[in-house]
């Protein structure tokens, strides 16, 4: 049964409606690219601005890169302290042309907000600021402790989290991350995600010859790069699926049976999934589990293979050079290091003259899913939305969370607002209003959760 207290929070929540979706709509009018670094600056200020209007304590710290927004709320030591993680960085908009609005120019069709960092992620987080500011306007104060941070990176890798995290550890100490990111379940209803997988990318690069060669002349005579490459990457892989690299697989650790079960309780139509996206088959192995591709394994892709002639028509040029962009998606308790040295191990024994480049990485994350404070989140979620939400016990993707798990040693949990085709990081991304105006509730339902203990 929903308190007293937050009833009255809900009440006051339910009579702005309007007045939430506009001033939604004036904060992602802003824009915040960090790849471009445009708005950066003035976005991070806004938010002091904001979250200080609120009465927190708040403050725009720099680091190397783009800076971080930190803000505290204090009420009682001997409640629980949540920290709430959220980025208001944004992707770049491009393709411009295919926006049917301008991409800064929040526009609302259909019961949406189109615009660009809407649902990734800034209409996420303001929904909690809202929520925060709910109970405060209320009871004049929160439920529960309260940390509050904003990562101006996060749409490009989060170079500095790590960093962050470790030296200000002391001011992150909480007992739980909850971060309001990513979409909802396809059919609306509320998801609850205890892990997420990591990765790192790296590029195969070789050069065979001074330059391209005339493929009648020199063929047969001057080795191919794009051929170099494309026999080395068949030995990381075969065509079943298997990824053959020695050692990649020694640090995993397999899913429990509480996973496995919590995975076969997901709701799955996969003709429709398969429809949707225009498949004929779902890639090798053919008898792996849905859900166990996109949590419990680690996965090889070639994100593009480059080299010799790509124009119209045909040129016989035998290409000197080729370079093929990797990622492998990462599983508990894989580690980027681990990986890139088996990957080059592996390089070195059946193409030495490849050179492997690395690039970007993100450990992977993971909360048991018998972890209390979890159950307190599903009960928040209930409370506010009226169903228990979906367990995911990993999401395919990546997100920082590993800073949360691994630098602060706390649970970690992701709990979207946002619907499944918000089409974040593409032209026309949206955010149902009627999904945000929930995201506001939940958020103020998880904190009187928490609070009550």
């Amino acid at each position: 049964m929903t308190s007293a207290s937050l009833a009255s929070v809900f009440d006051h929540i339910a009579a702005r409606d309007d007045d939430y979706v506009a001033r939604l709509i004036d904060y992602v009018r802003n824009p915040s690219i960090s790849a471009h670094n445009i708005g950066i600056r003035e976005v991070s200020e806004l938010l002091v601005t904001m979250l200080g209007d609120l009465g927190l304590e708040v403050e725009a710290i720099p680091t190397k890169g783009h800076p971080f927004v930190l803000a505290r709320y204090t009420v009682d030591p001997a409640k629980p302290t949540v920290l709430l993680y959220g980025h208001y960085d944004v992707q770049p908009p491009d393709p411009l042309e295919l926006w049917d609005s301008p991409p800064f120019e929040p526009t609302i069709r259909n019961g949406r907000i189109y615009a660009r960092g809407v649902g990734d992620n800034k209409g996420q987080h303001f929904a909690q600021i809202m929520a925060i500011e709910a109970h405060l306007k209320v009871h004049g104060t929160l439920p529960c402790n309260l940390i509050f941070l904003l990562e101006g990176e996060e749409e490009i890798g989060s170079p500095q989290i790590a960093d962050f995290v470790r030296d200000h550890k002391e001011r992150l100490k909480a007992d739980l991350v909850v971060t309001a990111d990513g979409p909802l379940h396809e059919s609306g209803r509320a998801t609850l995600t205890y892990g997420v997988r990591g990765m790192t990318s790296f590029e195969l690069r070789v050069r065979t010859a001074a330059r391209d060669a005339h493929s009648g002349n020199y063929g047969g005579v001057m080795p191919n790069a794009i051929w170099t490459l494309v026999h080395l990457l068949s030995t990381m892989k075969t065509p079943d699926g298997r990824i053959t690299i020695d050692g990649l697989h020694d640090q995993i650790i397999p899913p429990t049976a509480a996973e496995i079960a919590a995975t076969q309780a997901l709701p799955l139509d996969l003709p429709a999934y398969m429809a949707e996206m225009g498949l004929s088959r779902l890639d090798e192995p053919a008898d792996r589990p849905f859900w166990d591709r996109l949590m419990f394994h680690p996965t090889l892709t070639i994100n593009g293979l480059h080299g010799g002639y790509g124009g119209p028509g045909s040129k016989s040029v035998l290409p000197a050079e080729a370079v093929a962009k990797c990622d492998i998606r990462l599983v508990d308790a894989m580690t980027p290091e681990h990986v890139q040295a088996c990957v080059k191990t592996h390089v070195a024994k059946h193409a030495p003259e490849v050179e492997v480049v690395t690039y970007g990485s993100m450990l992977p994350s993971k909360t048991p899913l018998d972890d209390p404070w979890g159950v307190l989140i599903q009960e928040a979620i209930l409370e506010a939305r009226g169903e228990a939400p979906l367990v995911y016990p990993c999401a395919g993707g990546s997100l920082p969370d590993y800073v949360f798990t691994k630098i602060l040693g706390v649970p970690a949990f992701v709990m979207p607002y946002a619907n499944a085709d918000e089409a974040n990081h593409a032209p026309n991304e949206n955010l149902e209003i009627e999904l945000f105006l929930k995201g506001i509730r939940t958020g103020a339902a998880l904190l009187d959760r928490l609070g009550r203990g």
